[in-house]
């Protein structure tokens, strides 16, 4: 396998890193990056541990990244997780200081939102499924990938229609809805993961719950290589620790036990990890430290 490494220059900032998985290519787009409160991210890790790897502003936010993952099999274009997109309020805007830049980090790899033939939606909170559909200047809301099918776990869209006091400002109907209504979304169930997890071949998906109850990864393997997205099981190279788990988590003692279970493979196997929030390591291989702990090693 090849890889690159993150582009730094300007010109190259919508593109944040390439490389070959055997005979597929994946490209690492933007949708930019937000912030969101460094405690909340870290849950009950001291702030004195980890703003040492996430510093934080003077509202306590750190920097996130917001990436989609292009896959290029040779027969289809599949993108993993779609950022913010344009639907929020302003308020919202203000609080998370996002760009909205898929489609121009689209464009940037060379991507047209009509190639687009498969869209995978990890989960459906707002900043992995919000370019699932745009909002034009009229209003309306129409799919920004055309002819994609987009794919989602039932659950998480039975979840958010219950619109929970603990997380509904996390779901956002119109991001899955009308894909829903037009017949153009796939609703996968638990059962049906276990019995075919496949998507397309070399592409699977498989749960790993506990920041949602149905949180998927993504694993892509082709030429022997292995490479997973494992969503925001682990959403940054600096979450790496088993403990380090998010205040964002639906069930914080599930998310380190699968945590646990992914390094029993990923670790051993040199799989590719791809992170889905952090703008400056979006991929990396995990090993172990003199210490014992998981750490990112360059690609």
């Amino acid at each position: 396998m090849r890889d690159t490494t993150p582009f730094h220059s300007e010109a190259d900032e919508l593109v944040r890193a390439r490389t070959n998985l055997g005979d597929f290519e994946l490209t690492i787009c933007t949708d930019g990056t937000y912030k969101l409160d460094g405690g909340a991210m870290f849950g009950v890790v001291p702030k004195a541990l980890w703003e040492k790897r996430a510093p934080a502003d003077d509202q306590n936010r750190i920097l996130l990244g917001l990436n989609t993952v292009v896959v290029r099999t040779g027969k289809q274009t599949l993108i993993i997780e779609t950022g913010i997109g344009n639907k929020q309020n302003e308020k919202m805007r203000e609080i998370h200081q996002n760009q909205e830049l898929l489609p121009a980090s689209l464009s940037a790899a060379g991507v047209r939102p009509e190639q687009v033939d498969i869209v995978i939606n990890t989960h459906l909170h707002f900043d992995h499924c919000g370019w699932n559909t745009m909002r034009r200047d009229d209003g309306s809301i129409t799919p920004t990938f055309p002819n994609a099918r987009y794919i989602a776990h039932r659950g998480e869209v039975e979840h958010g229609h219950m619109q929970y006091d603990r997380d509904r400002v996390s779901y956002l109907s119109p991001n899955y809805d009308p894909l829903i209504e037009s017949g153009q979304m796939t609703l996968l169930t638990t059962d049906g993961i276990v019995r075919n997890p496949e998507i397309v071949p070399g592409i699977y998906v498989e749960l790993f719950p506990g920041h949602t109850h149905q949180l998927m990864a993504v694993h892509i393997e082709s030429g022997g290589e292995h490479a997973c997205y494992i969503s925001d099981l682990i959403p940054t190279s600096a979450h790496l620790d088993p403990t380090w788990v998010m205040g964002y988590d639906l069930d914080p003692m599930e998310s380190i036990a699968q945590r646990k279970r992914f390094y029993q493979r990923a670790i051993p196997e040199r799989w590719l990890v791809l992170f889905t929030h952090d703008h400056h390591t979006p991929m990396a291989r995990i090993e172990l430290n003199d210490k014992g702990k998981p750490v990112a090693a360059k690609v």
